[in-house]
């Protein structure tokens, strides 16, 4: 079965869980990297399994941006990978209760 590919986001349809030790990651992209599936995992001494957001289209009032969401996350470091590959793209660490921002790197 397909998956159905969900349409822009406007302000306020994102939910975010956040608390004591979780958080939420906004990963903002470039246009180019709509609808790509962009791979996030944390960073420590095991390996960890990576999870993924999709890029899509976020309308906000006189603008348009482009984002992955990654909401109720555990707080702490993360690579932010570019492909299968294990060169991370980027790192980031994500708050305790707060909305990490990021933007892809160049």
């Amino acid at each position: 079965m397909a998956e159905a590919v969900p349409g822009p986001s406007t302000s306020g349809s994102v939910v975010l869980d956040l608390g004591p030790g979780t958080g939420a990651l906004v990963l903002h992209t470039p246009p180019e990297l709509d609808g790509a599936e962009i791979e996030i995992s944390r960073l420590g001494g095991e390996p960890e399994p990576r999870t993924h957001s999709q890029v899509r289209q976020r309308r906000l009032p006189g603008r348009v941006q482009y984002a992955a969401v990654y909401p109720g996350i555990p707080a702490g470091d993360y690579a932010i990978w570019r492909d299968a590959s294990n060169q991370p793209a980027a790192t980031v660490t994500v708050a305790s209760g707060q909305v990490t921002t990021t933007h892809w790197p160049a």
